[in-house]
């Protein structure tokens, strides 16, 4: 059957007065302007309370309440955290009490390693990989792999090896280092490594059984940390797989073994959504019981934007 060219009348169409309708945005929830001097408080104070703005404040509340409630924080860094010079900031918030245990992958431990020795990291790859010189600094690849191979040797994880290493080692500028300031605040650090993926790999030192079993012991650490997450928080920041893999799996262990994680707060926070932190960070682990967020945007904006309402919450 052919139709013709036929416009609808729409003479009949019935409609309703706009204030009758239930709308989804009100003036309630509407920015205000900035006021001069206000600071962090006033910023956040004057954000829209809709869309990822509101998530943003829900977050920092989330955070603040699990402090306040002696709950876990957790948090999950990848190694571009590192490499966007937010070691200072992640420092404080653990020496205010606003991070209760670290994950992070091979590469994030590697940057903490050479902050802590030089100040500076991140080569440049493009530079460096056709002479064959990528990833072949001497104290990178010699000591990190010692201090893993002695660690494990002494029962240590992956993390606690390096924070140890640097602690004892003392280097320039451990002050700054996560792993060593960790160590000596005594919070746990642990260290989940894909073997070949990291620069230590390619050294003549480099150990597959003490990586392997310092890798394996900080995923034990690290599902006893996730198991302790009732009412509490965790936070993805800049992982796209291995961390989202490994919490999925310790949020299994906990409720497998019993462990309640009702109340659970998951927050994924990079500068691109990707499939695994959305299902295995966000929705998953939270289904039914729990309040996922993804807050999208750069790491050295967002985290120090984070930081500064956690700080400010204390008055």
């Amino acid at each position: 059957m052919k139709l013709p060219y036929s416009e609808f009348d729409l003479s009949g169409i019935k409609t309703y007065p706009l204030r009758s309708r239930q709308s989804k945005v009100g003036l309630a929830q509407f920015a205000t302007p900035y006021k001069a001097g206000s600071g962090v408080a006033g910023l956040l104070h004057s954000l829209p309370s809709l869309l990822a703005a509101r998530d943003f404040k829900d977050v920092v509340e989330a955070i603040v309440t699990a402090k306040r409630d002696g709950k876990a924080i957790v948090w999950g860094l990848g190694a571009h955290v590192l490499k966007t010079g937010l070691s200072p900031v992640l420092v404080d918030l653990m020496e205010r009490g606003f991070i209760s245990a670290i994950a992070t992958n091979g590469a994030g431990i590697i940057h903490d390693f050479e902050i802590a020795l030089s100040g500076g990291t991140s080569e440049d790859v493009d530079a460096t990989l056709g002479p064959g010189t990528f990833g072949m600094a001497e104290e990178t690849g010699t000591q990190l792999n010692r201090a893993i191979i002695d660690g494990v040797a002494a029962g240590l994880g992956l993390g606690q090896s390096v924070g140890k290493y640097l602690s004892e080692s003392k280097p320039a500028f451990a002050q700054i280092s996560v792993a060593a300031s960790a160590w000596r605040m005594q919070i746990p650090v642990t260290v989940h490594v894909a073997i070949g993926t990291d620069i230590i790999h390619m050294h003549p030192l480099a150990s597959g059984a003490a990586i392997g079993e310092a890798s394996l012991r900080d995923f034990k650490y690290f599902v006893s940390a996730v198991s302790q997450l009732e009412g509490g928080v965790y936070l993805n920041c800049g992982s796209a797989v291995i961390l989202p893999e490994v919490f999925l799996k310790a949020v299994a262990i906990a409720r497998n073994a019993g462990r309640s994680l009702d109340g659970l707060t998951t927050v994924n926070l990079d500068f691109l959504r990707h499939y695994r932190p959305l299902t295995n960070v966000v929705t998953r682990p939270t289904a039914g019981n729990g309040r996922g967020f993804s807050l999208t945007g750069h790491h050295e904006l967002m985290i120090p934007l984070l930081a500064a309402a956690l700080v400010e919450s204390q008055g």
